[in-house]
């Protein structure tokens, strides 16, 4: 069909006339309402939008004379942040003197990565640039139908009770046999 034929059509029906192949020989066009296909496609975008899952850096901060509570407190965070499926930036800054000190800093990223375990998976190693010190964690990948933080057990383990189970009182008149009065 001649283009203006197509045109002709397109403006009979209230519509246009969009070129959907340039490159194609001869090139191919089709009669629709463009506004129309701009909001469905714009809708289309939006809706795919809302199913995609954004990874934040979290970032935590630690000194290398950080106290025990502060570290624990620290670690607690990035387990959680972890978690949460975002990654994290552990990052320890020097300050004057104690950049002739960045050994503690390792010491303090590696025994952070150590703890963590299976929890974490380093994606940078600890890396120095500047007065900073600084490792990047990400959540483990986990496999589709199974349990995240699993041992890899599939036995359910059984509760464990936070007090010793109560010895049960026997309904009878008289003393338990093998068992001694109490002191009055």
């Amino acid at each position: 069909m001649t283009p203006q034929d197509a045109l002709k059509i397109a403006r009979e029906r209230n519509m246009d006339l969009v070129e959907v192949s340039p490159t194609a020989q001869p090139p191919v066009c089709r009669i629709l309402d463009f506004g129309k296909y701009l909001y469905q496609q714009e809708k289309k975008e939006r809706e795919a939008k809302k199913h995609q899952k954004t990874i934040t850096v979290k970032e935590v901060k630690f000194r290398i004379n950080v106290d025990d509570h502060d570290y624990e407190t620290k670690k607690n965070h990035v387990l959680r942040f972890l978690g949460e499926g975002d990654k994290v930036k552990a990052t320890i800054f020097f300050r004057g003197r104690e950049m002739t000190r960045t050994g503690l800093g390792r010491q303090l990223l590696s025994k952070l990565i150590q703890e963590l375990g299976d929890k974490a998976i380093v994606e940078f190693m600890p890396r120095q640039e500047g007065n900073t010190l600084h490792a990047i964690l990400a959540p483990p990948k986990t496999i589709p139908g199974q349990k995240s933080g699993g041992g890899g057990s599939s036995q359910p383990k059984p509760a464990q009770q936070a007090h010793p189970p109560k010895p049960q009182q026997q309904a009878s008149n008289g003393p338990a046999p093998n068992t001694v009065p109490p002191n009055r």
